[in-house]
């Protein structure tokens, strides 16, 4: 019912992806696997929701705290995670980033540590140190192909007065860990115990490939918490921007919103972010699954690819998400030669593991939303590459 096979070409739409491959990597002729939005069109009835606001032809200040926005995030949760949410929870916001680091400055004070699961999203860097607080890590260990956090070391940094935040990646960006319930409930139990409060990041959400399903901190939280996340990754509309979330407690909710309004002027959303959320959550399942089934090929492709090549990796995919966490420490190749070679001999731009902190040295982070054909053709350049270090 759904073509995700055939390209569609980005260049000259100002993408991130393809037009400005450069800015990151030295070099403008490069087929990029990189930053995790994906090269597939957005759900047709999101286009044609859009398309018919779009034909009305006014785009004046809108609200979004109305009936059907409300309406379609609660159909989601209870259709996709059997979650039951308060309306008056909700938030919005102009992206999750922004969100997250709205929260970091109403419950931190500079000098404050946030706790991260590292290796982490570069941006969670970024939000943290911006604000003038401190990365308290913690970090993921592997173990074959789970990753697990190691309960202790992580009370640890809990009980430490100056972390009072923890910023929590769920799933997890970049090694595509699925949290299960026993673990978020150590965990929130731990953030009751030390008094730290609870961001939850759950923008990869919809994109679960593992037995165990998603569940939304909600579910387990205790004392104060937050939960943001957007339809933007799995409908693949970050250009829209909009971003929503659930804030626990009403204080905090309200000291949210006034910053977003007042303070910031951002109470306005985008239109079509609006409209497309409601058309996605509504009636954008089918295909949402659809383009499950073909990103879950596209993981298995990339393993039966390299343990063929590279039988010593025993590379296995991700529990979520299309960003394919690739363990090459075993092949005991130097990452900045890795890339010198991917960038300047095979012409492909694959993000490498430092990127998201030091415990990401070794590894690799391509991107495997995109048509099979140009996944084909990236996956047999980074063999080439890797290939010429033996």
């Amino acid at each position: 019912m759904f073509d995700f096979s055939t390209p569609i070409d980005r260049h000259g739409t100002w993408c991130t992806q393809w037009d400005y491959v450069a800015d990151r990597f030295g070099a403008a002729d490069l087929l990029p696997f990189t930053i995790s939005d994906m090269d597939f069109a957005t759900a047709p009835c999101v286009i044609e929701a859009v398309s018919q606001r779009l034909t009305h032809g006014v785009f004046g200040y809108s609200r979004w705290k109305n009936e059907e926005f409300l309406g379609a995030i609660t159909h989601w949760f209870a259709s996709r995670f059997h979650s039951q949410i308060d309306r008056e929870s909700v938030v919005y916001g102009p992206s999750v980033i922004y969100m997250v680091s709205e929260m970091i400055r109403q419950w931190s004070a500079p000098g404050d540590g946030v706790v991260v699961n590292t290796p982490a999203y570069d941006a969670f860097y970024k939000a943290i140190e911006g604000n003038q607080r401190r990365v308290a890590a913690v970090s993921l260990v592997k173990h074959g192909n789970d990753w697990r956090c190691d309960m202790d070391q992580l009370e640890q940094v809990l009980s430490q007065p100056q972390n009072t935040l923890l910023l929590l990646c769920s799933p997890h960006n970049p090694t595509g860990k699925v949290w299960t319930r026993e673990e978020l409930d150590t965990i929130a139990a731990l953030c009751e115990k030390h008094h730290v409060r609870v961001i939850s990041d759950e923008i990869h959400m919809d994109m679960v490939w593992s037995d165990h399903p998603h569940i939304p901190w909600r579910e387990v939280a205790r004392g104060p918490w937050a939960l943001f996340t957007s339809g933007s990754k799995s409908f693949n509309i970050p250009a829209l921007t909009g971003a929503y979330g659930l804030i626990g407690d009403a204080t905090s909710r309200g000291a949210y919103l006034d910053a977003l309004k007042g303070r910031d002027g951002l109470s306005s959303p985008s239109v079509p972010a609006i409209v497309a959320h409601i058309a996605a959550y509504r009636d954008g399942a089918p295909w949402l699954d659809a383009l499950r089934a073909y990103l879950r090929d596209n993981m298995r492709y990339i393993a039966r690819e390299l343990n063929q090549a590279f039988p010593e990796l025993c590379w296995q995919p991700p529990e979520s998400t299309y960003l394919a966490w690739i363990d090459l420490r075993p092949l005991n190749i130097d990452d900045r030669a890795l890339q010198k070679q991917l960038i300047e001999t095979q012409k492909v731009a694959i993000m490498p593991g430092y990127t998201y902190g030091e415990e990401g040295n070794g590894f690799i982070r391509l991107n495997a939303g995109c048509p099979r054909v140009k996944l084909e053709q990236g996956v047999q350049r980074l063999i080439a590459a890797l290939q010429s270090f033996r």
